[in-house]
């Protein structure tokens, strides 16, 4: 059986343990970058944050930003951790490609630390699921290398591999999302940013 969540449910203890608790929520890298791009979404807006983890520090974020947060994860134990933190914020334990999430309709969505892991066309699939579920003015943020490259996962040792930025302003495009910037964080990962016409 595949395992949906990349290997992230094997390393789930580590993770919850070193990088997705309260304690080390204020100093995780990207929140600026983040909570920056959660300002841009419509007010009260409803935000899908695909691979979400325990939620920590994404959808914390969306929350404190009055955003309505919703998350979908494949690991069991991210999930469980998730619902524990949230127990009012609707969640699925389901890989973001099959998410039954893209039912509806969002104002947001983020895809932090999760396109690269996807293999090339799932990738190509799932900006395609964006673009349908995005209101117009919805907003798409995921974080990917600034460069094309093929390495193995700090966390979980798997192939990860990111497209060139040209590769992603394309597939963009091709679905009807407009680019509208990219920057970096203080840990040197790199931001994707469109809107829904």
């Amino acid at each position: 059986m595949k395992d949906e969540s990349n290997g992230y449910e094997a390393v789930a203890a580590d993770f919850l343990a070193g990088r997705g608790s309260a304690q080390t929520r204020n100093a995780a890298i990207g929140v600026r970058v983040v909570e920056a791009w959660a300002k841009t979404v419509k007010p009260g807006g409803a935000v899908l944050d695909l691979g979400c983890g325990p939620g920590d520090p994404i959808t914390r974020i969306l929350i404190d930003a009055g955003l309505s947060a919703y998350g979908v994860d494949a690991a069991p134990s991210m999930v469980s951790a998730f619902q524990a933190r949230f127990p009012g914020v609707p969640v699925e334990r389901n890989s973001v490609e099959r998410s039954d999430f893209f039912n509806r309709k969002f104002d947001g969505v983020i895809a932090w630390g999760l396109i690269f892991l996807l293999e090339p066309d799932a990738q190509a699939q799932l900006i395609g699921k964006v673009a349908q579920v995005l209101e117009p003015g919805g907003r798409f943020l995921f974080t990917a290398t600034r460069r094309a490259c093929v390495w193995n996962d700090a966390m979980t040792a798997r192939r990860s591999e990111s497209l060139a930025p040209e590769a992603y302003k394309w597939l963009l495009e091709s679905v009807g999302l407009v680019p509208i910037n990219e920057t970096d964080d203080e840990g040197e990962n790199h931001y994707y940013m469109s809107a829904k016409p």
